[in-house]
């Protein structure tokens, strides 16, 4: 059986879970916590940036409003629903590390909160991102720029198979958050 992602509490685990971190807004933490159920439940090892972006995608309105009207909000989510009736089986017996990330030194390992290492940065370049912006707390929006930064993660393989171009995303959530400058994760090389 392929072993769950911790159910111990914090002090426990040796660390902290990400949605205890006091840099996430309640509705974020609220996702986060969302996320960590969704993989319990699909028998996932870790939270992987693909149900972080499930769990944005039914929570929060913003989020929902970044992709615009039309059919891919219901295309997007029909891909991420059909993961856990087997689109996502792949998925199971592997960590998603795709190496495009730098290491974040200081947050907690990937092992001690449940998040796979690219899911882990996400989380940190969210409050990241929010910093630049002058907010003390991430955001929703925050997260789903983060989780699309990395072209290798399995969000962005979710986004590509629904037809929705990461690149063009991320450049019109930076945008509209006023981050025109590529900054660490969101650059694309050129």
């Amino acid at each position: 059986m392929q072993p769950h992602i911790p159910r111990q509490h914090a002090h426990e685990q040796g660390g902290r879970r990400p949605d205890d971190d006091a840099r996430l807004s309640a509705e974020l933490a609220a996702v986060v916590a969302g996320a960590r159920r969704r993989a319990v439940r699909d028998r996932d090892r870790q939270i992987d940036t693909a149900h972080l972006l499930h769990t944005l995608l039914e929570s929060d309105p913003e989020v929902r409003a970044a992709f615009g009207a039309g059919p891919q909000i219901a295309r997007l989510l029909g891909y991420l629903v059909q993961r856990s009736i087997g689109y996502g089986l792949r998925w199971q017996s592997g960590v998603e590390d795709s190496g495009a990330l730098p290491v974040v030194t200081g947050a907690p390992t990937a092992e001690a909160d449940g998040c796979s290492p690219v899911a882990s940065a996400a989380l940190e370049y969210a409050c990241e991102r929010a910093a630049r912006r002058g907010d003390d707390l991430a955001r929703g929006l925050d997260l789903l720029a983060a989780v699309v930064a990395d072209p290798q993660s399995r969000a962005v393989e979710v986004l590509t198979r629904a037809g929705i171009d990461a690149r063009e995303l991320t450049a019109r959530l930076d945008g509209a958050a006023g981050l025109d400058e590529a900054v660490g994760l969101g650059e694309t090389p050129g």
